[in-house]
């Protein structure tokens, strides 16, 4: 087993320490964010500790089912937590306009967007929309989704006066891109 050496950052926080660590003393009660897909891993983890924080979170979720078990996990350890499950499918420009629609319908604020969904390796196919389902999972529908929440998160601020935050979770998995490049990922077209 590999020695995990921790370095404290100009933070003061290391590799070693747990959201519940860098949260600690937050009080993020007044504050509503959205997560897209908070079902499992750094998501979960995300929608877990914002709630414990006071956060009104509001799980974004392609399979709803899911996330309402997720919610109903999150809400036995902390019984105070304010969430909200919604559709959304990010490979579906439509379904995340039809996101979006019924979120600002709800009159809700949002000082937190937290752009989490991502898909590594499928096998090649095509959204809906015929672009190729990682790019638009990973890159279009979080694009569009931001797009069309950003004046509610600027009205937010400006009634709270407090600056929000848009948050887009990567990874290492751009560095597996098709062998030929995007030339030879069109070519897969013709």
């Amino acid at each position: 087993m590999p020695l995990l050496i921790a370095f404290k950052g100009k933070s003061g926080f290391s590799a070693r320490n747990t959201a519940e660590d860098v949260t600690k003393g937050i009080d993020g009660h007044g504050l509503t964010a959205i997560i897209t897909e908070p079902t499992s891993g750094i998501g979960l983890e995300t929608a877990r500790v914002l709630a414990l924080r006071g956060v009104h979170v509001v799980m974004a979720a392609r399979n709803v089912e899911a996330a309402a078990k997720c919610k109903e996990t999150i809400i036995k350890s902390c019984p105070s937590a304010t969430i909200d499950v919604m559709k959304l499918e990010l490979r579906s420009l439509k379904s995340v306009t039809n996101f979006a629609n019924e979120y600002i319908s709800m009159g809700l604020p949002l000082n937190i967007l937290i752009c989490n969904a991502g898909v590594t390796a499928p096998p090649f196919s095509l959204s809906k929309d015929g672009s190729e389902s990682r790019f638009a999972t990973n890159y279009l529908g979080h694009f569009h989704l931001t797009n069309l929440l950003l004046d509610t998160m600027k009205n937010t601020a400006k009634i709270c006066r407090r600056e929000g935050r848009i948050v887009l979770v990567s990874s290492e998995v751009h560095r597996l891109t098709y062998k030929g490049g995007i030339i030879g990922m069109f070519s897969l077209f013709l």
